[in-house]
């Protein structure tokens, strides 16, 4: 039998755990990671409600690749906690430029649009700097990599998988009644869960605050929410478990890289890609497989190298989000601007919005006491690369949905294909009489993908990069976002009178062959995954496991 699990002590892995395969898995109680991470979840509410501001490119474009720079900082030179910390203080410059350039008086003139456009870039350097950094940092409180066997009190046999518990972190955590309770936390709570909390107060409240009073009290809201920020940060000085900088790792994993290549190249395309993509690829790059005096950069065990690969194996599987991503991005310009040529029953167009964090409030609690403990007792793996598979259907169908609305906007409208032009003789708006409610579909559907997708591929940077890689390979993740900012301008041309119909229809079909792609791509890599999320931890020049002290 396993001894008493802790939140960073040892455990103990025999030949038991592989015959009991077939258990079911869950996830584990670590009760100091609980309570440090419902403080730590403050920060995304505060800061991510800034990103409801003003859906503006540039500015979204830069919060998501600024995130590389923050990364490489935190990786190699401040640690996560001292980034997030310099990050939010950046980002509370920026909050505090935007209220002043709304403030009565300089509103309006050159110099308020000058404090706008300058605050936008320092706001978006500085929540670009803290999201590479803050759910590593708040994953990492628990400290568990390897699944161990444990017995309820009804006597049930379980393996306790860190890897759903990781899941869990980065969606909710509410026990299901029929589970011990030795090992689940009672509070709804952690990261998606709360960032939609923070994004549905936040829109709702910033929408009126500026349609009755002004912008400067819109932009005064948040920033009065995000005061709370920098209290907890020095709070929680000295009491989060943090793993130290490693120095320039991005830099020693492209030499593994390229070293790792060196007798793949084949002038025949068909061998080189074969040598390229072998299962021994990494193999003859391991330490231990060098003949003769080892480069000086070769600072690294053989697991750290197996660990590197899994990292690569994950931004592999980024690279097709920036599709997915476009699906998403519709909610901020395209769906608002549709429900503005629907009665609207006197709401606010861009209020309709909400019902995104909404729906994702609701069903991310269903999903993690329903859907995903049902799918495991039936003894189907929902693993991670299913559910990003998913999260691409669920994206297409929202599409399809939208595009067909908008025909049916056209075929309702006085104006016929230029509902959004459509005025009567003075000037006033005419908009079809279908009911804006009917686009719920489309912000359920998408609230499903992000479930799906979204909070899976933050669950999978972090549990496939390696420990001193970890605020990089977020950071990746998060680019695939400004990258599909950048392909979205290839759509501007569509999101127009009359082309609205092909615009949703062009990103649904994109995003459902894409999702096809992925899947096929990837299946191979979805039987890998027990083997990759049991690596042993690699060790790289002076870095030591760190094994922070149990709190009781």
């Amino acid at each position: 039998m396993p001894g008493r699990s802790t939140c960073s002590g040892t455990h103990i892995l025999t030949g038991e755990l592989h015959s009991a395969t077939t258990a079911t898995r869950f996830s584990h109680r670590c009760w100091w990671a609980d309570w440090a991470v419902r403080c730590t979840w403050i920060w995304p509410a505060d800061v991510y409600w800034i990103d409801y501001i003003l859906p503006i490119l540039p500015d979204h474009a830069r919060s998501y690749i600024c995130p590389i720079g923050g990364a490489y900082i935190a990786d190699t030179y401040w640690g996560r906690y001292k980034t997030i910390c310099w990050s939010v203080a950046l980002a509370m410059l920026g909050h505090v430029i935007m209220i002043i350039s709304a403030i009565p008086g300089i509103i309006g003139g050159k110099a308020s649009l000058g404090l706008f456009i300058l605050s936008l870039v320092v706001t978006g350097t500085g929540a670009g700097g803290f999201k590479s950094n803050i759910s590593p940092l708040v994953a990492e409180q628990y400290r568990r990599t390897k699944p161990f066997i444990t017995t309820t009190k009804s006597g049930e046999r379980v393996i306790v998988d860190p890897t759903l518990t990781t899941s869990r972190i980065y969606m909710v955590r509410v026990p299901p009644s029929h589970l011990a309770q030795a090992y689940l936390p009672s509070p709804i709570q952690y990261f998606y869960l709360f960032i939609n909390i923070g994004a549905l107060i936040g829109q709702i409240g910033m929408v009126y605050a500026e349609k009755y009073v002004g912008y400067w009290l819109a932009y005064t809201l948040p920033t009065a929410v995000f005061f709370i920020s920098p209290l907890f940060l020095w709070w929680g000085h000295g009491r989060y478990r943090v793993s130290p900088p490693t120095g320039s790792v991005l830099g020693t994993s492209f030499r593994l890289w390229r070293h790792a290549l060196r007798d793949c190249w084949s002038w025949n395309p068909v061998r080189c890609i074969r040598q390229l993509t072998a299962d021994n690829f990494w193999e003859n790059a391991k330490p231990s497989k060098v003949v003769g005096e080892k480069p000086e950069w070769m600072n690294f065990d053989d697991n750290w190298v197996d660990e590197v690969r899994r990292g690569f194996k994950a931004c592999s599987v980024f690279a097709w989000f920036p599709i997915y991503w476009l699906c998403y991005n519709q909610l901020n310009n395209n769906l608002t601007s549709q429900a503005a040529t629907m009665n609207t029953h006197g709401l606010p167009n861009d209020v309709l919005s909400n019902l995104d964090p909404f729906a994702l409030i609701i069903f991310i609690p269903i999903c993690d006491l329903l859907i995903y403990p049902a799918l495991a007792r039936k003894g189907w793996k929902f693993t991670a690369l299913k559910r990003i598979a998913w999260g691409f259907a669920t994206g297409t169908a929202a599409m399809i949905w939208a595009a067909v609305v908008q025909q049916y906007i056209y075929k309702t409208n006085a104006c016929g294909d230029y509902a959004s032009t459509c005025v009567d003789s003075q000037g006033n708006p005419i908009v079809s009489p279908l009911n804006v409610w009917i686009q719920t579909g489309s912000y359920v559907l998408i609230a499903f993908s992000e479930i799906f997708a979204s909070i899976t591929g933050l669950e999978y940077a972090f549990t496939k990069a390696p420990r001193n890689m970890r605020s990089l390979v977020m950071s990746l993740f998060l680019f695939t976002s400004a990258l599909s900012a950048a392909l979205g301008e290839a759509f501007v041309s569509l999101s127009i009178d009359p082309l609205l119909v092909w615009n949703y229809a062009s990103v649904a079909i994109l995003a459902g062959v894409t999702g096809i792609v992925f899947w096929l791509s990837v299946r191979k890599l979805d039987k890998e995954e027990d083997t990759l999320n049991n690596l042993s931890e690699g060790q790289f020049g002076s870095f030591e496991k760190h094994q922070a002290p149990v709190v009781f």
